[in-house]
């Protein structure tokens, strides 16, 4: 989960063979209001399930559905799904999240937190500069 600024507010870890929506009960566990998702996440049941937690869950529908949501409002989606994916690229990219080079969860978890830690602080230090929030090029090596 991220801010709308690209910065990593929530995380967790599962089995790659589990299913995204089963584990965002628990992500979003204490949080309310409005959360944006992918396609993935597109469930009438999880939505009813989430809006009983006070969770407003908005994804893009399918081409073959309807949708009278505003422009703008899908716009801002869009928008919000593109820094999604600014974030996931940083961290495959720059941090290389992807490579897996432990054999235990404990030593893996550690792994990502001192990487999700690392995004967060460079995204910290952009703040300070007045440089866009998610532009590292200028604080990192490429």
């Amino acid at each position: 989960m991220i801010t709308r600024s690209g910065m990593i507010k929530a995380f967790t870890f599962t089995a790659a063979n589990v299913d995204e929506r089963q584990v965002l009960p628990e992500l979003l566990e204490g949080k309310t209001g409005f959360v944006g998702a992918d396609k993935g996440y597109l469930s009438s049941e999880l939505k009813d399930e989430m809006k009983q937690s006070h969770i407003n869950l908005q994804t893009p529908y399918r081409s073959n559905m309807k949708d009278d949501r505003s422009p703008q409002f899908l716009k801002w989606l869009k928008n919000s799904r593109r820094m999604i994916e600014t974030v996931i690229g940083q961290l495959t990219e720059r941090f290389n999240m992807e490579i897996v080079r432990t054999k235990n969860l404990f030593h893996q978890s550690n792994r990502f937190i001192r990487k999700i830690l690392s995004h967060n602080f460079c995204c910290l230090l952009n703040q300070q500069i007045q440089h866009p929030i998610t532009q590292f090029a200028g604080l990192i090596g490429c």
